[in-house]
């Protein structure tokens, strides 16, 4: 299936099932689209999209979900891809792991409300955050 033709589909939420909605926005690379949750505000992107919107300086912006939600929603496991319906991998962000989201290989990745803002601005305070989630999660 093509992207074009994927695009066309309505998605679901991969934690709450309510519809997405895309969102679009220009960069120099090219419009982004995004799609974002109508209920609990969590985003999908496709493969490379938040890597190209985290550069784009007012990208801030877009994650307008409410972070508790989306720290409730941490907690749920076994999420399916919302663009071909199979098991999502949880991953972490290599540089802040303390970031944890959901990935499809084939696809691209999903974040809960909140998630994108912490991914986009790394401080001292995820240095922080890393410090101890490697202390209290050690290999």
């Amino acid at each position: 299936m093509h992207l074009n033709n994927i695009r066309d589909m309505s998605m679901q939420c991969p934690k709450c099932q309510a519809e997405m909605t895309e969102q679009r926005y220009g960069t120099l690379k090219g419009d982004v689209h995004l799609d974002q949750c109508s209920n609990c505000g969590g985003m999908w992107f496709d493969i490379g999209e938040a890597e190209i919107l985290k550069e784009k300086w007012m990208s801030d912006f877009i994650d307008s979900g409410d972070r508790q939600v989306g720290k409730s929603h941490n907690e749920m496991q076994e999420i399916d891809c919302p663009r071909c319906g199979k098991p999502m991998q949880t991953l972490s962000d290599p540089k802040q792991p303390h970031i944890q989201y959901e990935g499809c290989k084939e696809h691209g990745m999903y974040l809960d409300a909140g998630e994108f803002a912490d991914y986009k601005h790394e401080t001292l305070m995820d240095t922080f955050k890393d410090f101890i989630f490697m202390l209290r999660n050690p290999k």
